[in-house]
């Protein structure tokens, strides 16, 4: 008797905290996603304030065919709008299940929360005025370059600053919004992010052509993925059956035409990455 009863405390020691995510999902009838605003075009909200953009798409398709897996016809999404502040704690304290944005997949990272197949590959640009005489990171001493706080580009672009030997200041903000104000007031003369997103934000903004121009250089890979809690194998496992589906059935390329269709084709390695993660049952 004693021995059974060790050997359940021991499952119980053992028993990942976070495994049950299917089960609230299949109990509740909902699943919690949650985006960020202004992310254009991965996630933002359209006119009827809902939700949009290639990584809220790829979200919904892992929510129909988790649905499908918990045979729970009528599933509810909720979705929770995020900061690019508060998204890791979101996932880590289970508020919600699924996070669909720009988030960079890191190893730091992975040691609080977990994260799908890679869904994009970016890379991290700078972003100043169409008559900007600089055309490279590297002739951006002593000028003010705005950044995410807090995000794999700022971390990203003080290294190339360091390994450049290159005296900028950095500007930290909060929305990429603030970023883009900022760039057109002559606050600072470059602006760091995501090269996919800043076209985004420059699109979203209405700016029309010939007032911004990207630098012809990228300063980091950004390996973007969704992110769900730690140690929730199952429920790792059901998302990623998913997107291996879409990558599988060709449904990406779909996806990708609708948000990202006019910046050109996808890169000959990210359609590498969709390829290698054609993952069969």
């Amino acid at each position: 008797m004693l021995r059974v009863i060790a050997a359940g405390v021991l499952a119980l020691a053992f028993a990942s905290p976070h495994a049950q995510t299917l089960d609230k999902i299949r109990k509740s009838g909902v699943i919690t996603l949650g985006y960020i605003e202004g992310a254009a075009p991965f996630s933002f909200t359209d006119g009827n304030n809902e939700p949009q953009g290639y990584s809220v798409e790829l979200c919904r398709a892992a929510a129909a065919g988790i649905a499908a897996q918990l045979k729970r016809t009528g599933l509810k999404t909720k979705w929770v709008k995020l900061t690019i502040q508060n998204r890791i704690d979101a996932v880590r304290k289970r508020q919600v299940d699924l996070e669909c944005s720009t988030t960079t997949w890191t190893l730091s990272r992975q040691q609080l929360v977990d994260f799908s197949l890679i869904t994009f590959l970016d890379g991290g640009s700078l972003l100043v005025k169409a008559d900007a005489e600089f055309g490279r990171l590297q002739d951006l001493g002593g000028k003010r370059i705005a950044v995410l706080r807090g995000t794999t580009t700022e971390k990203a672009l003080r290294a190339a600053l360091g390994r450049y030997s290159v005296n900028a200041r950095i500007v930290p903000i909060e929305k990429r919004d603030e970023g883009l104000a900022l760039l057109r007031e002559s606050q600072v003369e470059a602006f760091a992010s995501d090269r996919t997103a800043l076209i985004g934000v420059v699109v979203m903004s209405g700016s029309g052509p010939g007032v911004f121009k990207l630098l012809d250089q990228d300063f980091s890979v950004e390996q973007y993925a969704l992110m769900l809690p730690r140690g929730d194998h199952e429920f790792r496992l059901a998302v990623n059956r998913q997107l291996a589906r879409v990558y599988r059935d060709g449904e990406i390329q779909k996806i990708y035409a609708r948000w990202l269709g006019p910046l050109g084709p996808p890169s000959v390695l990210l359609t590498a990455t969709y390829f290698i993660q054609t993952i069969g049952e």
